[in-house]
């Protein structure tokens, strides 16, 4: 697998967050405001599940939200970073089967939150092309842009995971 090409031209998302499929949000720290300047992404209570790829601080959530932090970079992932972003994303199907409000979140909204994300979409049934075209769809045609991430994507994260422990 290959580390992505740095694209400094990504535009800053329009809005926090979108909504993936009823109950699953996917967002980031950082969008364009009506102004058209960048504001801050700062989540109160609007999600029953906060999990969250990159934390900054004063970003919320609000106090008595459930809240999971796993940070990871945006490029290669090695085994332990892909067992948590699994462990999310079966946190993120499993909140979504009880109803509850699910935000998944990174810096822009885009690729470490979209690797969960569609990972999430794959337990309940899609594959990974259906979950990646349904992403960029609703949240961004940037969103998953990392094609590394793709990439453990279509080969699944379970043998992605496996494969990165080998090369360890």
């Amino acid at each position: 697998m290959r580390a992505r090409r740095k694209q400094p031209d990504v535009p800053v998302p329009d809005n926090p967050w979108s909504e993936i499929v009823p109950g699953l949000w996917m967002g980031g720290h950082e969008y364009t405001g009506p102004s058209g300047e960048p504001q801050f992404a700062v989540v109160h209570d609007e999600f029953d599940l906060v999990l969250t790829l990159l934390r900054l601080p004063g970003h919320g959530p609000a106090p008595g939200v459930e809240h999971h932090v796993w940070p990871i970079p945006d490029g290669p992932l090695d085994g332990t970073q892909l067992t948590g972003v699994m462990r999310l994303a079966r946190t993120a199907a499993e909140a979504l089967d009880e109803g509850r409000r699910v935000l998944v979140r990174c810096y822009h909204g885009y690729n470490r939150s979209g690797l969960v994300v569609a990972h999430a979409l794959v337990l309940a049934g899609r594959t990974s092309d259906e979950a990646i075209r349904l992403i960029r769809s609703r949240r961004s045609p940037w969103a998953l842009h990392n094609e590394l991430f793709v990439e453990y994507l279509g080969t699944g994260l379970a043998t992605a995971r496996l494969l990165e422990e080998l090369a360890e």
